[in-house]
């Protein structure tokens, strides 16, 4: 069955019939507010009830600025319960370092966070993220931290792509379904360079500052000395011609960097790890990553 085939909604019956099939009381769904947590929780609501969900948002300085009040915005929309935690993954080492396991480290420390949470409502509370099976085509460590805790990504048990995803928040009319990809700041920081909280509020910074020229969709990668803007390629034409585009770049040097340039190559999701070095062991971690994804994503 194709995207335009699910006229009836089938995928989120499905999703919805996943959930149900947890045998829960409950559910703590990680809600960045993006578009995958937002259909998670919108069908845990369906499966559940608004009563039985709460939304948890992890607050750290890898969370861009601006997205708390929408994700606020969006649990008042279903009428959802939505508590915040503050998350330090940025002050721990293991993060900080900036490996190409610094996924993993960041969803260890949100996934234990909302089992502490977890017991405060009694027993019977499942914890739901957002993956879906685009990701297992993408080094996506994370998916270890949720096996770990007993996190369920019901989109990735379902075999439901992203294209997917927001063709349901569009049925279910979501407005997250308009919005560009949200990923944390730190994912756009080279692997290796070292992650501060004054790097990822400088990328907060200029991605603002991009989007305020009418790129939505933008990603400031962080290469030390030097920055590049990705926007969609079908974009790029459009600011490399913008009369402006000078003031821009050096709006965004004075934030801290010696040269920031626009990347001709366009938007790339998961950009950094095409840089991956593979070392013995990181290839253990990462075939353990790919029989794990295999395995809770089968039917």
């Amino acid at each position: 069955m194709t995207v335009g085939d699910d006229s009836r909604g089938e995928a989120a019956i499905r999703v919805e019939q996943r959930i149900r099939s947890y045998r829960t009381r409950g559910a703590i769904v990680a809600f960045s507010g993006g578009v995958d947590s937002s259909v998670v929780l919108a069908l845990a609501v369906r499966a559940l009830g608004r009563a039985a969900v709460r939304a948890v948002t992890a607050l750290s300085p890898s969370y861009p600025d601006g997205e708390l009040e929408l994700a606020r915005t969006a649990t008042r929309r279903l009428g959802v319960r939505h508590e915040t935690v503050i998350t330090h993954e940025v002050e721990k080492e293991s993060y900080a370092q900036n490996d190409p396991l610094r996924c993993l480290y960041c969803k260890l420390e949100l996934y234990s966070f909302l089992r502490k949470l977890a017991p405060l409502a009694g027993s019977g509370e499942v914890m739901l993220a957002g993956a879906n099976l685009d990701d297992t085509a993408d080094f996506r460590p994370g998916l270890l931290a949720a096996r770990r805790y007993g996190v369920r990504n019901p989109l990735l048990e379902e075999r439901i792509g992203k294209a997917a995803v927001r063709a349901m928040a569009r049925q279910l009319g979501l407005a997250a379904a308009k919005k560009p990809a949200l990923a944390c700041l730190s994912s756009r920081v080279a692997y290796g360079v070292r992650i501060t909280p004054e790097i990822l509020h400088r990328i907060d910074r200029a991605e603002q500052l991009v989007r305020a020229r009418g790129f939505p969709s933008v990603r400031v990668r962080h290469f030390g000395t030097t920055a590049t803007i990705e926007i969609p390629r079908q974009d790029t034409r459009r600011l490399t011609a913008d009369p402006e585009l000078p003031d821009l770049l050096a709006a965004l040097e004075r934030l801290g960097w010696r040269q920031v340039s626009v990347d001709q190559n366009g938007l790339r999701s998961g950009g950094m790890n095409a840089a991956i070095r593979i070392t013995p062991t990181l290839r253990r971690s990462m075939e353990r990553l790919k029989a794990d994804s295999a395995e809770i994503s089968s039917p």
